[in-house]
């Protein structure tokens, strides 16, 4: 999600309202998106479920909670977008629950991102050391940790709110956007702060892994010269969600060239912002990946292959002694 446009935008998209024509058309297309990269990335959920040798490999279990989070994250850019059109308002609390669980998921794909080229850089370059150190155990422990260190910037904040606004003030509506909600200056300087020190170390880990991998590659490596293909791609996605950090900026100087198109600027920059990046992990993982690619050929397809399920477990299930 992005929670940096500027507050004078935010007040004039407060004034302006699409006509029924012009947002059912919108709303179709963000739906539509969103359900066919909802349905791909359930595909890899489900592919990962079927098959034990993804689940004891911590490459894959990353790569998973990466996926899980783009699709609550995706679900929650839609579900938001959706209601703004046909409600306008929600209520307080509820808002604040929907807003607080996609900074949460924003704040964890950089840092998701930064795991997983760890990960590569130890299967790479300290690869007998590589079962000791990246266990599924840890794995999770890992995941247990992302999730607490994404709520370091944000819960500050909830309890600020908490604090400072009285009871009636949850059981109001409002227009469900962070800057209708997260009101005070200190807490909007404190999350940009948060979110640029995030992503200097994230950016930070992936020059180091991608450097070194780089070098293993040398050694005409297959596996460390894919790792490195793969940091790259984690370096891109990383950029497209860079892209929400400029977002305010980009709306101003496009508003500034076009005045009377800020509805039509904010939708195009919510579908290259929240949407476009989503399409990005299926293509490192389940189009890239051989081995996952197999498996979830047959799944994506609504079927289920010989090649999928070999003859012995095909037999095993047929005749059990």
């Amino acid at each position: 999600m992005n929670f940096s446009a500027g507050e004078s935008n935010f007040t004039v998209v407060l004034m302006q309202r699409d006509t029924f024509e012009t947002a059912l058309t919108k709303n179709i297309i963000v739906v539509a998106l969103c359900l066919s990269i909802n349905y791909i990335n359930s595909m890899l959920v489900h592919t990962f479920t079927k098959h034990q040798m993804f689940k004891t490999n911590p490459r894959y279990i990353l790569f998973i909670h990466l996926v899980v989070n783009d699709i609550l994250q995706l679900t929650l850019a839609c579900l938001l977008h959706v209601l703004s059109y046909i409600v306008f308002t929600l209520n307080v609390s509820f808002c604040c629950f929907l807003l607080v669980t996609a900074i949460f998921t924003t704040f964890n794909t950089p840092v998701n991102l930064a795991t997983m080229a760890i990960e590569r850089y130890i299967a790479v370059c300290i690869p007998l050391r590589h079962a000791q150190i990246c266990t599924v155990q840890r794995t999770y422990i890992t995941i247990s940790l992302i999730w607490v260190l994404t709520a370091i910037p944000i819960l500050p904040d909830v309890f600020i709110l908490v604090a400072n606004e009285p009871l009636s003030f949850f059981s109001s509506r409002i227009f469900c956007h962070p800057e209708g909600l997260f009101r005070y200056p200190t807490m909007i300087e404190r999350k940009n702060t948060s979110l640029y020190i995030f992503l200097a170390l994230v950016w930070l880990t992936l020059l180091y892994t991608y450097l070194s991998i780089m070098f293993a590659a040398r050694a005409a490596s297959g596996d460390a010269r894919k790792a490195r293909n793969t940091i790259l791609l984690h370096g891109l996605q990383l950029l497209l969600c860079m892209i929400s950090y400029v977002r305010a900026a980009l709306e101003g100087g496009l508003l500034y060239l076009f005045p009377i198109k800020l509805l039509e600027i904010r939708f195009a920059s919510y579908v290259i912002v929240q949407i476009i990046p989503r399409f990005v992990s299926p293509i490192v993982y389940g189009l890239r990946d051989q081995t996952f690619r197999k498996h979830l050929k047959g799944y994506l397809l609504c079927r289920v292959n010989a090649s999928t399920y070999p003859r012995n477990r095909v037999a095993t299930f047929f005749n059990p002694k």
